[in-house]
């Protein structure tokens, strides 16, 4: 837990990624109140440049007992408030890979920092009023983006949308409730209230937030992605289907069956929406004690998949082996049915598959050339919902999305109260809920354990 106690430490923390001979700068960040003398004590500069608030100056990093030139380096000096923290920061702008950088920060800490926790500067930032909670959120779902439509949902809440809306919502509610608290305090000095006003006013502000958070439910495939199992008995091309979708030979082809003994995962993104492909085990009777292991876990990928590839050789036909892994699919999984090979084997009118289905679910696909790839992926977002997300403005994320459902439900609750005609003092008490769990959304009133657990889930130096 972030105490009083901590928050006055100086931290420090790697703010970029780091990876032996990889990236040719990373960043030392330090903050708090003893940051400009720890940069004092262990930077040296080289002429008459000056430290001044929002400079680079450049100099090294030197150890001030051994007098140790560890690093060639430049120093952003940013004095509080005006920093992302709202306190003295500073950063060493360092030699990339990781030795350099490891030493700087070692260095950093033997001159009384210490370590930064994951998302302790956003907190710090949140605490001292430079950026609100959704800000901060917004910059980590920016770092963990996964395809080009999250980073743009996540720009719109770093610019204060989510903030703004969430806030808007909760002003209009707080001036309904003064409108109620004033005719239970002052009720014969005002007109009667209309309770038919009261309750579209509600009904209209209600609404706007059921959208928000409908919204928000579509566009979280974009956040978590799609996992799609390609099923199917050996041979029939799944793991050159995978290696077509994912242009690149992730899984080993042969012709001969049971190839594939355990599952094979790639990741691609499609119109934004990323989606985990698990490439399974032939599914058939076996006395290999491995392949059967293989086949078990690729049972299980099926029943924790959202959606399934079942794959067949249109050259061979629908066999009896496809109609029983349709009957292994658990019920309300979204299915699509790929006949591979088209390029040998174009799918007609009178190609026998299951009576189960209509000809036109069957997606012609060839691994060989292509054929038919757009297609089946196009529809796999379209089954999913996934194509419905492409017209949001604004999405909240999870813990976001919970809280906005949960005041709606009480603002539902004074709906309910309105019309069973109870007093107005009862309709108070599920508005001011309603707006408290609003405040809690955007920050502006958290306790500090929920604060911390948020933060928790922060990378190290942000």
């Amino acid at each position: 837990m972030l105490d009083v106690k901590r928050i006055n430490d100086t931290i420090a923390a790697i703010s970029t990624a780091v990876a032996l001979g990889q990236g040719s700068i990373a960043i030392v960040r330090v903050s708090g109140p003893s940051a400009e003398r720890i940069g004092r004590e262990v930077f040296s500069i080289p002429g008459t440049q000056r430290w001044e608030s929002h400079r680079i100056i450049y100099g090294h990093v030197i150890d001030p007992t051994s007098r140790e030139r560890i690093d060639e380096a430049l120093l952003l000096i940013m004095k509080a408030p005006r920093s992302f923290t709202g306190e003295d920061v500073i950063e060493f702008h360092c030699h990339g890979g990781l030795i350099c950088v490891q030493r700087v920060l070692e260095l950093v800490l033997s001159q009384g920092a210490r370590r930064a926790l994951p998302g302790e500067f956003s907190q710090r930032a949140v605490l001292n009023g430079r950026i609100d909670l959704t800000r901060a959120e917004a910059i980590s779902t920016l770092i963990g983006a996964r395809s080009r439509r999250i980073t743009q949902l996540a720009m719109v809440s770093l610019t204060g949308a989510v903030y703004k809306e969430i806030t808007c919502i909760k002003e209009r509610l707080l001036e309904q409730l003064a409108e109620l608290e004033a005719h239970l305090d002052f009720e014969e000095d005002l007109l009667p209230l209309d309770e038919r006003i009261v309750k579209n006013n509600l009904e209209s502000i209600y609404q706007d937030l059921i959208q928000l958070v409908m919204d928000s439910n579509r566009s979280a495939i974009l956040y978590r992605g799609l996992e799609v199992a390609l099923i199917g008995r050996p041979n029939v091309g799944k793991s050159s289907l995978l290696n077509l979708f994912s242009r690149r030979e992730k899984a080993i082809v042969t012709d001969l069956p049971g190839t594939t003994r355990d599952l094979l995962e790639s990741e691609i993104i499609v119109q934004g929406v990323p989606i985990t492909l698990v490439d399974t085990a032939g599914i058939q009777f076996t006395g290999d004690i491995v392949e059967k292991l293989g086949i078990q876990r690729s049972r299980q990928a099926m029943m924790s998949a959202d959606a399934i590839i079942l794959v067949f050789d249109l050259t061979e036909g629908w066999t009896s082996a496809e109609e029983n892994l349709i009957r292994e699919i658990p019920e309300g999984t979204i299915l699509l049915i790929a006949g591979n090979k088209s390029d040998k084997c174009p799918l007609r009118h009178n190609t026998p598959v299951s009576k189960i289905f209509n000809q036109s679910w069957i997606f012609p696909v060839s691994a060989r050339t292509g054929e038919g790839e757009d297609s089946i992926l196009s529809e796999l977002l379209n089954r999913c919902g996934a194509n419905e997300n492409q017209d949001i403005r604004l999405s909240l994320n999870s813990r976001q999305r919970d809280l906005a459902k949960e005041a709606a439900t009480f603002l539902n609750h004074t709906l309910i109260t309105i019309e069973q005609n109870l007093p107005i003092d009862f309709w108070t008490i599920d508005l001011r809920q309603a707006i408290a769990i609003l405040t809690e959304l955007t920050g502006e009133n958290i306790s500090e354990v929920t604060l911390d657990r948020i933060f928790s889930r922060f990378c190290i130096g942000k």
